[in-house]
């Protein structure tokens, strides 16, 4: 499943779901339009988990819950509680987040 959020929310989502990875970007970034793509892909093929888009920009207390100084940013969650958090524009790198919870 996956998710854009338009609210600043995120912890809330992240308390009622299971398994969550987000993309935290902005408009303006560069490497987060290049990633966008990636994440939506492995959102169709991982059923199991719930792919979330943060716009960092506009939701400061979503960005607090992994602690996002860089974009693209993204978090892996399971049961409420911040797994891991990684900066990077590598499809490899989300894949490996992406195992680690499931």
């Amino acid at each position: 499943m996956l998710i854009e959020l338009n609210e600043d929310t995120l912890q809330d989502l992240v308390a009622k779901t299971k398994k969550v990875i987000v993309q935290y970007s902005a408009s303006w970034c560069g490497n987060c339009r290049i990633m966008k793509p990636k994440f939506k892909k492995l959102a169709s093929e991982n059923e199991d988990v719930t792919f979330v888009l943060v716009d960092a920009e506009k939701s400061p207390e979503s960005r607090k819950l992994a602690n996002v100084s860089n974009l693209p940013t993204f978090a892996t969650f399971v049961d409420g509680l911040l797994v891991n958090e990684t900066q990077t524009n590598k499809a490899e790198v989300l894949t490996e987040l992406l195992v680690e919870i499931l």
